[in-house]
């Protein structure tokens, strides 16, 4: 049985920093392609970062590029999300979620990124809350 399990959220002031992580069990990190999506208030989920291949390949979402950083310690099966520069509208929901196909896409797999139906496995979620 695949778990995701969230922790790291919180409450922040703007400009400032946070850290999500994402542990996975019954699920190889490194086999296939992980991702953190977000879902703020009345607007759907909608894909933040991605990181495939072992941590080979990222893609992030233009919105959150040279502010946040996702990488993966495949030895402790999880899964980072580096929020810096938070701004009020990084406000949100954030879940883990885990595909175990979307690496089939090969070096296109970044196309589908975004797509919440292109994961398989979702966490619980944890809330980052970014105040001014």
């Amino acid at each position: 049985q695949v778990q995701l399990v969230e922790s790291g959220g919180g409450s922040v002031q703007v400009g400032g920093s946070l850290r999500l992580s994402c542990a996975a069990s019954g699920y190889d990190s490194s086999s296939d392609c992980m991702g953190w999506f977000r879902q703020a208030p009345g607007i759907g989920r909608a894909g933040v970062a991605a990181i495939c291949f072992g941590g080979n390949d990222t893609w992030y979402t233009d919105s959150v590029k040279g502010r946040f950083t996702i990488s993966q310690d495949n030895a402790k099966n999880t899964v980072y999300l580096q929020m810096n520069s938070l701004k009020p509208e990084d406000t949100a929901i954030y879940y883990c979620a885990a595909s175990t196909f979307l690496g089939r896409h090969g070096g296109n797999w970044y196309l589908y990124a975004d797509s919440h139906h292109n994961y398989n496995y979702w966490g619980q979620g944890t809330p980052v809350t970014v105040s001014s």
